[in-house]
């Protein structure tokens, strides 16, 4: 069960390839993101100097009287992958119109875990699709619903 997820990733993307990942956080960050005190939206992963960071995603403080003065909700945080994983991101990253995002921050025994994938933006006609196939499931499933 996701903790936290990144709703827009796949109406906005085409998601080719997904990794796991574990992530560097501090003690009320882990609390935090456990009580859902986050955010994925416009976070993305960058590979700098052969290590990988999740960029952008936001952790609410779990107890605002609690944290420490300049705490920074959007810090950057380290992204924990085996050498050849953050090569291979970094070999994707390089070409033309690929990035990696974060789909989910979930819960995976006692450790938190992030999925990023490589994705491709989708042109406008392919979220037009996206958006019609969506609606013909709904009345499919709305249909179904009446007849019983």
């Amino acid at each position: 069960m996701a903790l936290i997820s990144n709703k827009k990733a796949h109406f906005n993307y085409e998601v080719l390839e997904r990794y796991q990942a574990g992530i560097e956080l501090s003690g009320s960050e882990v609390k935090a993101l456990r009580a859902m005190h986050g955010s994925l939206d416009g976070s993305h992963v960058t590979v700098r100097g052969g290590e990988a960071f999740l960029i952008g995603m936001t952790v609410n403080p779990y107890q605002p009287g609690n944290m420490p003065k300049g705490y920074d909700a959007t810090r950057n945080r380290r992204l924990l992958l085996t050498k050849e994983e953050i090569a291979e991101l970094g070999a994707q990253e390089s070409k033309k119109g690929l990035t990696i995002v974060p789909l989910s921050v979930y819960n995976k025994g006692h450790k938190l875990k992030v999925e990023i994938a490589i994705v491709r933006g989708k042109k406008e006609h392919d979220k037009r699709e996206t958006i019609k196939k969506r609606e013909a499931t709904r009345d499919v499933m709305r249909d179904i619903k009446d007849l019983r």
